[in-house]
């Protein structure tokens, strides 16, 4: 993944990994949960991409 202006937090929790995509502002631009670690990983992927399509 090339260098994006995003940041993002992953968090295990007791029930999954809980994640926070945030712009270079600190504004949250994407928020989510899912059961696996890789599952939350490629949702954040996901997420920048559909961020970084909305600066072009």
């Amino acid at each position: 993944m090339s260098e994006l202006p995003f940041a993002y937090s992953l968090s295990h929790e007791e029930l999954g990994w809980t994640w926070r995509v945030f712009d270079e502002d600190g504004v949250t631009v994407a928020t989510g949960a899912q059961s696996s670690q890789s599952d939350a990983q490629a949702a954040i992927e996901d997420s920048i991409r559909r961020a970084a399509e909305t600066l072009l």
